[in-house]
């Protein structure tokens, strides 16, 4: 998923399933699901590149896109591009004490499961113990902090944590799906478990699932009276963009998350109400193996990102929707005031190709006859794997490939399939790879996820985020520095430095800035968000924010 991967991939083998590939019919889809229902589907369009394995398991990159936020709910919505706006969700409020040591919410009261059970501040309390239980679910190692999880009355749930830890009010409030216990105790192995069946407080049901289309219908008894209005929501899988976008183009479907080539005339040209909206959130990123030479010598790392012209990759991969990045991993103008001037200084050019081959000169290669550089016998040729079901960052990195061969270094690109391509980057299996964090309502939560060391596992293992493998006790005590103040000068000072470790270090090489990729039409459907009503991320595989939207949206009869 472009913005939501983080653990291992599960499933069925895409070779098992190659033979099942989906190709979509204008109006075939949404056709034969009006005819059962007098009310507009909502179709969306969300090209992953591969078909669903019909997991709903909220913990697993797999499939918590498909299940935070549409049906298993966070105690608050926290919304990153109105700099951490907080609305209450299971939780109606919170409160900090003891120094911000200890954080309190009071627990939504008439909540029910889809299953009939009565929503409990219990649930909220074994969820979170539940993750401390078995740390392969604690994506953002929120335990790295936690000192504890307990309930207080009836309706209270307190949260201690071993430091002042403000910052993590995202994680917490957010980021963690709640439970239910009277299912979830009975899961002998949650962290392999697909459930097939999800059972949640969310506006939506799952209602059926094929490797071709998940479908979900409104709760009818969800508890926010008003919302989850649009009765039938369909996400059918696609392979690649070109067959994806058609289907929206066609008017197929009312909500992408897509990159298209040309959008005005190819998009928004082909029906009224269509429209789109890019916002820079985080960064897509070479991620080098710090585990493997020569990705393990920094002038390497660092010649490789002076060798790359970002405005050519932007415009050429991309057709300049998304800006060329910092090596700084600052996005702007979304997280502008947070640049560091040193860091900007120390970094100079960023394309620099005369800089690049100085360095790796300085690292004791040599360019052949051949021009590739060379060191005790040994050729500089690094693979890049991305995912191949997006045309676009195939094509964004065959530019990077062949900006890094001018310089001598012999890049080859490895598109996978997606599921091969996840499974590969969280173990660690790989030379470069092209992908994406998810960042969050400050650039510390994108820095934290490139850096804490307690992000990271040993190769092999799935690591939750950090999936270069980059491990500096300097650089933990920075982050963890963070998380205990609340004064805004001093944190941009963390930050600051944490900027000069990424200039300095290059532990992952930012290339360009990640926008959500968000196509919807206005005459279909109310409600979406807009540049001026931000109201949460608009891409579909943002989670929670896109079940937040969901709920909110209501068709246009």
């Amino acid at each position: 998923m472009r913005r939501k991967s983080r653990l291992g991939l599960i499933g069925s083998s895409f070779a098992m399933i190659a033979g099942l590939l989906f190709s979509v019919t204008p109006g075939l889809l949404g056709t034969s699901v009006a005819a059962a229902a007098p009310q507009v589907p909502l179709n969306l369009a969300n090209e992953q590149g591969m078909l669903w394995p019909c997991s709903f398991n909220p913990f697993l990159a797999s499939s918590s896109p498909y299940s935070v936020g549409v049906t298993y709910e966070t105690l608050e919505f926290v919304n990153s591009l109105q700099s951490g706006k907080v609305t209450p969700w299971l939780a109606t409020g919170s409160a900090w004490s003891n120094g911000n040591k200890t954080l309190t919410f009071t627990i939504r009261s008439g909540v029910k499961w889809s299953d009939g059970q009565p929503f409990s501040a219990a649930d909220v309390v074994y969820t979170f113990n539940l993750l401390k239980k078995y740390p392969a679910l604690d994506a953002n190692a929120v335990w790295s902090v936690l000192s504890s999880v307990t309930q207080a009355g009836a309706n209270k749930v307190v949260f201690d944590f071993s430091a002042p830890a403000v910052p993590y009010f995202y994680y917490v409030a957010g980021q963690v799906p709640i439970v239910p216990e009277h299912i979830w105790s009975k899961i002998s192995n949650p962290v392999s478990n697909p459930v097939s069946h999800p059972i949640g407080t969310g506006g939506y049901l799952m209602n059926k699932c094929t490797p071709q289309n998940i479908q979900w219908t409104a709760n009818p008894h969800y508890w926010q009276a008003g919302k989850a209005v649009v009765k039938t929501v369909n996400m059918p899988a696609f392979l690649s963009n070109n067959t994806c976008n058609e289907y929206l183009a066609t008017g197929q479907s009312q909500w992408g998350a897509q990159f298209i080539p040309n959008i005005k005339s190819y998009y928004v040209a082909k029906k009224p109400g269509n429209a789109y909206w890019f916002p820079p959130v985080a960064n897509v990123s070479l991620f080098p193996n710090l585990t493997q030479a020569p990705l393990n010598n920094v002038k390497v790392r660092q010649a490789i990102s002076y060798a790359i012209d970002r405005p050519t990759v932007s415009k050429i991969g991309e057709y300049g929707y998304e800006p060329p990045a910092s090596q700084t991993g600052i996005v702007a103008p979304t997280f502008s005031a947070w640049s560091s001037s040193a860091a900007v200084k120390a970094q100079g050019s960023s394309y620099d190709p005369a800089k690049a081959v100085s360095l790796l000169k300085s690292a004791g290669y040599k360019k052949g006859s051949d021009g590739i550089f060379a060191k005790n016998g040994k050729k500089l040729s690094l693979s890049i794997i991305t995912n191949g079901g997006y045309s676009d960052w195939v094509a964004t990195v065959q530019v990077i490939a062949q900006e890094l061969n001018k310089v001598g270094i012999a890049a080859t690109v490895n598109p996978i399939a997606s599921t091969n391509f996840y499974s590969d980057v969280y173990a660690g299996k790989f030379q470069l790879a092209y992908n994406v964090e998810t960042g969050g309502p400050t650039p510390f939560y994108e820095l934290r996820q490139w850096l804490f060391s307690k992000n990271s596992a040993p190769i092999g293992t799935a690591a939750a985020s950090n999936w270069e493998r980059f491990s500096n006790k300097t650089v933990d005590a920075l982050l963890n520095q963070y998380g205990t103040t609340t004064n805004a000068t001093l944190q941009h000072a963390i930050v600051n430095k944490l900027q000069m470790v990424m200039v300095q270090q290059a532990p992952v090489i930012p290339v360009l800035e990640e926008v959500d990729w968000f196509q919807y039409n206005y005459k279909q459907f109310s409600g979406f968000p807009t540049a001026s009503n931000p109201y949460a991320q608009p891409a579909l595989y943002n989670m929670p924010d896109w079940g937040y939207i969901l709920d909110n949206l209501k068709p246009i009869n």
